[in-house]
């Protein structure tokens, strides 16, 4: 697993070097990381809104999302609110879990921010309890950096 995580960041790097549109870079991370990962059913950005404070749905691939969510809501908002990734074994056991889809079981979310200013998060769902590990999270916390790189704030 390890090779392939390796692997997978340092096709983020290529994939991304000379592209600053941010849609686009998040369409590419959000399929490169559908066709890495195992045991997945959902894996996508929801970009943060300041004026709104709240994130709303960016590119993403499996099921159909929720569009919006308040920060500080579910996973997601919660990882935003905190500024550290959030690892849920069992969504169904965290406290106001937005259930976009009811085969979700487990969850990861990575914050994304760029100079003090928040982007959004990565999410990532699997249908497995427990799905996502410590070293899950370096790894993926390691690709939301690298994707953050290339993110141009002007």
């Amino acid at each position: 697993m390890q090779k392939i995580t390796n692997l997978m960041n340092q096709q983020l790097d290529a994939l991304l070097t000379g592209e600053t549109d941010l849609v686009a870079n998040m369409a590419n991370a959000a399929a490169l990381l559908n066709q890495s990962l195992t045991d997945i059913n959902w894996v996508g950005f929801y970009r943060y809104i300041p004026s709104n404070d709240e994130l709303i749905l960016g590119p993403f691939q499996g099921n159909v999302a929720c569009m919006h969510i308040k920060n500080g809501d579910g996973v997601c908002g919660t990882a935003l609110t905190e500024k550290k990734p959030l690892r849920v074994a069992d969504v169904h056991q965290f406290a106001g879990h937005i259930a976009c889809d009811a085969n979700s079981r487990s969850e990861i979310v990575i914050p994304l921010s760029k100079d003090g200013f928040a982007i959004g998060v990565l999410d990532i769902d699997s249908p497995n309890l427990n799905r996502f590990s410590a070293a899950d999270e370096e790894t993926l916390s390691e690709f939301g950096d690298i994707f953050v790189k290339h993110v141009d704030l002007n």
